[in-house]
């Protein structure tokens, strides 16, 4: 666009620095700043990506620098116009005759004449996912690897006994338990064996009952004999047998009667 990029308006001018390229990137910088904090928020940085010299500064390392030089044209597209705009206004206060400069940078007259419209924003590359254990790449949506996977389940498997033990023994807990124990025995002394009847022997419920059980949903069966999913499910599976009070309510959930 024909600017000396040395001759700033906003960052003093000094040796060894654009200081109009650093004027022209601040309208830009809120759009990088926010895509590296995405970035580093929600994934660690590799030590290997960094050097610090024996003075403190911090030098980025040449893989950590290519992986960032990735991301330069979605911000020369932003950039451009706001290159173009510095052109246009430095352009206007010189005394020449009213000709328009040209658009090199966005191609925007060039659209224009051709009826086209102007191309919105490239999203910057995403960063390459990687484990927040050992900072080596994973697939997408992952958050660990299958080595790392395993440790942190173990830990959080033993945080949720920890925090299971702990509720266990609240008052409320306890309440509940002696309530379900009061329900079951007064269940038991108002049940007698003369009550059931005579063909529902254990040989019916292990050949007939139990097998059709396999068919029917844990909610079913829990919601039938009083009993939690956890105990309806070992019913279910055959690892536990219900007491013979509940067997005739099973036979009717899986449609068990009476045979001729």
């Amino acid at each position: 666009m024909g600017l000396d990029p040395g001759l700033g308006v906003l960052h003093t001018d000094t040796t060894a620095r654009d200081s109009l390229a650093c004027d022209l990137m601040e309208q830009c910088r809120a759009d990088v700043d926010a895509y590296l904090l995405d970035w580093i928020t929600r994934q660690p940085l590799d030590r290997r990506w960094f050097f610090e010299q024996r003075n403190g500064n911090c030098r980025l390392m040449a893989q950590f620098a290519a992986r960032l030089s990735e991301t330069v044209p979605t911000w020369r597209r932003a950039v451009a116009p706001v290159a173009e705009w510095v052109a246009r206004a430095f352009w206007s206060t010189l005394r020449k005759p009213d000709a328009p400069l040209a658009t090199r940078l966005t191609q925007t007259k060039k659209r224009e004449a051709k009826g086209g419209a102007i191309p919105p924003l490239p999203p910057a590359p995403q960063p390459q996912n990687v484990c927040l254990g050992c900072g080596n790449a994973v697939a997408k949506g992952s958050t660990h690897c299958a080595t790392c996977s395993v440790g942190i389940s173990r830990e959080r498997m033993f945080e949720i006994a920890r925090r299971g033990r702990v509720v266990a023994h609240e008052p409320r807990a306890s309440a509940r338990r002696r309530e379900t124990k009061r329900r079951h025995d007064l269940a038991l002394r108002n049940w007698s064996p003369s009550d059931q009847p005579d063909w529902l022997t254990d040989e019916m419920y292990a050949n007939q009952i139990q097998p059709r059980l396999r068919d029917a949903s844990l909610s079913e069966i829990a919601s039938a004999i009083g009993v939690s999913i956890l105990y309806a499910s070992d019913i279910r599976r055959g690892r536990r047998r219900p007491h013979p009070r509940h067997w005739q309510a099973l036979a009717e959930l899986v449609g068990v009667s009476n045979p001729p």
